[in-house]
């Protein structure tokens, strides 16, 4: 059976559903503790050990946003998934952030679908390397349904998007990355982010979505959770995609592009080697630009338009590497003049809606 002597931790408060799910996991070949709220699920989770955590968001006593976070505190590395059942996506974003594998939306009609996902997690753990260009770390199916969701509400796409934005200065322990990013409706077509990987390597990058749409939204959160798993995997030791900008865009244009939403992303990414003061920089699409700033101003770098990630017979990105010399900052922004002089001024805000200034924006990365 396939799921053959996998330690199922089951957090649910419905108690008919969580019966009907234990039953048929029992009956797939798995153990399973049962749980009927998140303070009792964290109790036994702290008692035993599991190969995977089941868990509903919506719960009394502690919620499975609260579980989660206490679970990985504990430093305990136990793949999850969170089941949804009120369509709440910035839920599922903070799920995802926390560290959760995949999430699945309430009714789950099929109950097949939870052993896959724990089948997928599973396999993802022990054969990461082997494993990971066969897998979806989300489920499609899922997105396609949330993200009709954010089609039709506008409100709810940019709540999930505004939740997934930075402060608009970023201190890390040898450097600083400062951004300001306009919107002129609900949703930007642009994103920014940026992550110390570990004590050498910073990642910083910069996406403008095409259509201008909701999906944008979605687009984001598919962009940030792709890269957040790289990242994890780095940090297990496991995977050095995300400080390779080359195969970064490579994995982010097979993701993006089997993603299901029909979206274009120019992006640049950059990471920044901090002992060497080295910068590696991958470049897709035509929209955004890269810069070195001095005392003297913005001395452009030179990288060909390439195509848009999202296309399935993508080539490869344009590739630079430079060594900042002291004094010297790296920055990105959209091909507008206005936003080159706001940068130039130092006017870091942020994500901001404004009518006045012209979408986009600009990141500046500083030691």
């Amino acid at each position: 059976m396939a799921l053959e002597g996998v330690d199922v931790l089951l957090v649910e408060d419905d108690p008919v559903f969580r019966q009907i799910v234990a039953a048929f996991l029992v009956n797939r070949g798995a153990e399973v503790t049962e749980a009927e709220d998140g303070q009792s699920g964290l109790d036994k989770f702290n008692q035993a050990k599991f190969d995977v955590v089941l868990a509903d968001l919506s719960m009394p006593i502690l919620g499975g946003l609260e579980m989660l976070q206490q679970m990985m505190n504990r430093g305990v590395k136990v793949p999850a998934i969170v089941i949804s059942a009120n369509h709440v996506m910035a839920d599922v974003v903070e799920a995802l952030r926390l560290g959760a594998s995949d999430y699945l939306v309430k009714p789950v009609g099929d109950l097949y679908q939870i052993e896959n996902a724990i089948v997928q997690c599973l396999n993802f753990q022990t054969q990461p390397d082997v494993q990971l260009a066969e897998l979806d770390e989300l489920s499609y199916q899922e997105l396609e349904q949330n993200l009709v969701l954010l089609e039709q509400n506008a409100e709810a796409a940019k709540s999930v998007q505004q939740q997934l934005f930075p402060p608009s200065e970023i201190t890390y322990p040898k450097a600083t990355v400062d951004y300001s990013l306009f919107k002129n409706d609900n949703v930007s077509a642009y994103f920014i982010d940026s992550a110390s990987i570990d004590e050498q390597h910073i990642v910083v990058y910069m996406a403008q979505f095409h259509p201008h749409d909701n999906r944008c939204a979605f687009a984001s959160v598919l962009l940030k959770s792709f890269v957040d798993q790289k990242i994890r995997l780095y940090r297990e030791g496991s995977s050095s995609s995300v400080i390779e900008p080359f195969n970064m865009l490579s994995y982010l244009n097979d993701k993006m592009s089997k993603s299901g939403l029909d979206i274009y992303v120019d992006i640049v990414y950059i990471v920044v080697e901090l002992s060497q003061y080295r910068a590696s920089i991958a470049k897709a699409g035509k929209g955004l630009r890269t810069y070195v700033r001095n005392q003297q101003g913005l001395m452009p770098l030179i990288l060909a338009d390439s195509l848009q990630l999202g296309i399935l017979e993508w080539g490869q990105p344009s590739m630079q590497h430079r060594n900042l010399m002291p004094g010297e900052s790296l920055c990105i922004t959209s091909n507008t003049q206005q936003h080159k002089a706001m940068l130039l001024a130092n006017q870091f805000s942020g994500l901001e809606y404004q009518t006045e200034v012209s979408p986009g924006g600009f990141v500046q990365f500083s030691f």
